[in-house]
């Protein structure tokens, strides 16, 4: 999991991009390391917000956004009826099935962003609930985007995780790692 993004290849703006959306994916997961799907699943604050519900929302957002770029569907629609379903495990899902979800997601972001043409390239965002406006929105927009939406999400999956069990960022990498922190 990324901790540090290196500096880009000379004129790989999307490396760059894309390295950063890798970053803040690797916040996400590392706040899950040695936690049970309960644990995962609690919510040690006044907030709903847990980290498989973290994990699930960042994995079907980039994923919606990556579809809508492509103008196809997200997978999974979502609307005022079924929302809070994007930040709870349901059914039979799991951290391990959300996580590798998210991996499949991120190989298709990796995928999608290097193949098009430019980052200038643009596609349309209808007006909805959440969007006041049809606009066109061009792909580096989408990356700095994903980059955004991601770091907030783990930044909250940070404080839960040391609300949990007092574990830190850096001290779950030492230990994934088999090193010290400090």
């Amino acid at each position: 999991m990324v901790t540090h993004v290196s500096a880009e290849a000379k004129g790989d703006e999307r490396g760059a991009l894309l390295a950063f959306v890798a970053e803040q994916r690797g916040g996400v997961r590392r706040a899950l390391l040695g936690l049970t799907d309960e644990q995962a699943s609690s919510r040690p604050s006044a907030s709903e917000l847990s980290l498989a519900g973290l994990l699930k929302h960042v994995a079907e957002v980039e994923q919606g956004w990556i579809a809508r770029a492509k103008g196809e569907p997200p997978t999974t629609h979502r609307d005022e009826s079924n929302w809070h379903e994007c930040f709870v495990l349901t059914g039979d899902e799991t951290v391990e099935s959300q996580l590798a979800y998210y991996e499949k997601v991120a190989a298709a972001t990796e995928t999608f962003i290097r193949a098009v043409p430019s980052l200038d390239d643009t596609f349309e965002l209808p007006k909805t609930s959440w969007n006041p406006k049809d606009e066109w929105l061009s792909m580096r927009w989408l990356c700095l985007h994903l980059i955004r939406e991601t770091a907030r999400h783990a930044g909250h999956a940070d404080i839960i995780r040391e609300s949990l069990d007092g574990a830190t960022a850096f001290e779950l990498v030492a230990k994934e790692q088999g090193t010290s922190w400090g």
